[in-house]
């Protein structure tokens, strides 16, 4: 199988890394002197759960030097989205299926607008991976992979995805359900990511004052309602507590967002916290904490640009 993963960040570094044990493994950067710099410093090292290893993955600028694949595996920032997909488009065949790891809701639907929405697959993983450099990642956590698409159908490239992914210690399981999954994923981030970016706390911090864990849990709390609103059927029974669970599993992560934050870069913001805000306008659910949080994290973006 020949496979192109795009965005050379922490996640896209580790799976382009693993994939390549088992298969014909590209990594696509839209900036050609990072790609370079990876290149000449040997490629992708990773240490933490997964071992000390590196994997010497060819880095390429132009998608043209990739020619067709059979899977894309999207790494992006979510508001890179579509930008990516048509820098990326020499490597798109007629049924080259597109697998989207990213954060947030609305990916898959966007991707869809550019791609056949026949070949549009989405996902979760729960790996805890820091970029420490370029092409040097620290894997903190080892966790589930899930794949599926919105019509709820396993086809045999979901298979496939599955298959490939489990040969490369990637472990996978494909659901009949994932608009669930994705929505019990954003619930979590939801409570984690911003209040992390807006305080500089660690995930397991957050419970550990009184006044952060209070915050979480209304931030929580609202999320539900507007994920109960939109008929998502989370796959856990008490939110607050799998939230707190996940913060105590992960507490010494700094979360996605924090780390954005600590590197002056944009934020996925509108793509969690603001999925919540949005929905909830629209189905006239109050949601003042998300609110919150969505323009301080905004506030905090403005400052870093400004300085």
């Amino acid at each position: 199988m020949r496979i192109a993963v795009i965005g050379p960040g922490a996640l896209g570094c580790l799976l382009a890394g693993l994939l390549s044990k088992k298969a014909e493994v590209w990594l696509l950067d839209k900036d050609p002197a990072r790609a370079d710099r990876i290149i000449s410093g040997g490629g992708i090292f990773c240490e933490g759960v997964s071992g000390k290893w590196q994997a010497k993955v060819p880095v390429v600028a132009k998608a043209a030097d990739i020619g067709g694949v059979d899977l894309v595996v999207l790494c992006v920032k979510s508001y890179d989205t579509k930008d990516a997909l048509i820098h990326a488009k020499d490597i798109f065949k007629e049924r080259t299926a597109v697998l989207t790891l990213q954060n947030g809701l609305g990916n898959v639907e966007m991707i869809a607008e550019v791609i056949n929405p026949e070949n549009v697959y989405a996902g979760s993983t729960n790996h805890g991976v820091t970029l420490i450099g370029e092409g040097r990642i620290l894997h903190a956590g080892e966790g589930v992979t899930v794949v599926g698409n919105l019509e709820g159908t396993i086809p045999v490239a979901l298979k496939q995805i599955r298959e490939i992914f489990n040969e490369s210690k990637i472990e996978t399981k494909v659901s009949r359900d994932i608009k669930n999954v994705l929505w019990s994923k954003l619930i979590i981030n939801c409570g984690i990511n911003a209040l992390a970016a807006v305080t500089g706390l660690k995930n397991g911090q957050l419970i550990e004052f009184e006044n952060t864990a209070e915050l979480l849990r209304l931030a929580v709390t609202e999320a539900v309602k507007v994920a109960k609103k939109s008929r998502a059927k989370l796959l856990f029974d008490d939110a607050l507590a799998k939230v707190e669970a996940v913060c105590e599993a992960t507490a010494d992560n700094r979360s996605s967002m924090l780390q954005d934050i600590l590197n002056k870069k944009r934020t996925e913001i509108d793509f969690i916290n603001g999925v919540i805000i949005r929905q909830g306008r629209s189905a006239g659910i109050p949601t003042p904490v998300n609110f919150t949080l969505v323009n301080l994290v905004k506030a905090i973006e403005f400052c870093s640009k400004e300085k």
